[in-house]
């Protein structure tokens, strides 16, 4: 069975970032088998942070359901062709992409294609590694349902840690199975840290990580670079890293 790892938090706090130093980890440190990176966030950006470009979406094969499925093939058949043509290869993982639908509306129906196809597709992978749009709410219908690791992502304000609280209140009243939750606070600076075990220690909420503010993954971010091209150096890449080394282990078993 892949292990299934999931990041969520609200808008802005570098998720999607952190999501791509988690594919990275698990394809060089961890190496066990081939990761499957979902980008279930609707404005998705998943591909620029992992260096790769996005030719096909869950969402818009939905949306072309309506006109292009072949003469004596089933609404099915071609789905699951239009999914597995999505699939986005690299080297060590592959990116599926959900996508925005064309049309208005909520993401329903492109969510539950999301699961149905994911759930097929995944037996296939070590790790699926699930990056979610912001919010809790939508995991209750999304492929996430089921996780090993669940990281909630925060950025170091009173109002972030507030935010990681009512998130973990959601997934109890949610009905999600999570095997552990790990609350990491991102773009941490050297006069964060008491600010933020005050307002942690306030709302109960444990800290499992903290990852350095970088100079070297902003530069990179404005230069296009992908978390592949991070150097070793990088003081967000080692922190993540750590992290994750942390809570599942070198070899990605660990409380998994």
């Amino acid at each position: 069975m892949p292990r299934v790892i999931a990041l969520a938090g609200k808008g802005g706090v570098g998720k999607t970032t952190i999501g791509g130093m988690l594919v990275r980890y698990l394809v060089e440190k961890v190496g066990k088998g081939p990761v499957l990176a979902v980008d279930a966030d609707p404005n998705s950006n998943l591909n620029e942070v992992l260096g790769l470009s996005v030719h096909a979406t869950i969402g818009e094969a939905r949306e072309k359901l309506r006109e292009d499925v072949p003469t004596g093939m089933s609404k099915d058949s071609w789905l699951e062709y239009k999914v597995q043509e999505a699939v986005i290869e690299a080297k060590g993982f592959d990116l599926l992409v959900m996508g925005r639908p064309e049309g208005p509306g909520c993401y329903c129906a492109a969510n539950s294609m999301a699961k149905k196809y994911i759930d097929a597709l995944k037996g296939n992978y070590a790790f699926v590694v699930v990056d979610n749009e912001a919010g809790m709410e939508h995991m209750s219908r999304l492929v996430t349902q089921d996780v090993d690791i669940l990281y909630v992502v925060s950025d170091p304000t009173p109002r972030g840690i507030l935010t990681v609280d009512r998130i973990l209140s959601i997934i109890g009243e949610l009905g999600l199975h999570i095997g552990k939750t790990v609350v990491v606070v991102n773009r941490v600076r050297g006069n964060d840290g008491g600010m933020l075990e005050k307002t942690a220690g306030e709302r109960g909420v444990v800290i499992g990580g903290i990852v350095r503010d970088d100079e070297d993954l902003v530069r990179a971010d404005a230069e296009g670079k992908s978390v592949f091209e991070l150097t070793s150096s990088s003081s967000s890449l080692t922190d993540a890293w750590a992290i994750f080394e942390g809570t599942m282990g070198r070899d990605g078993s660990a409380g998994l």
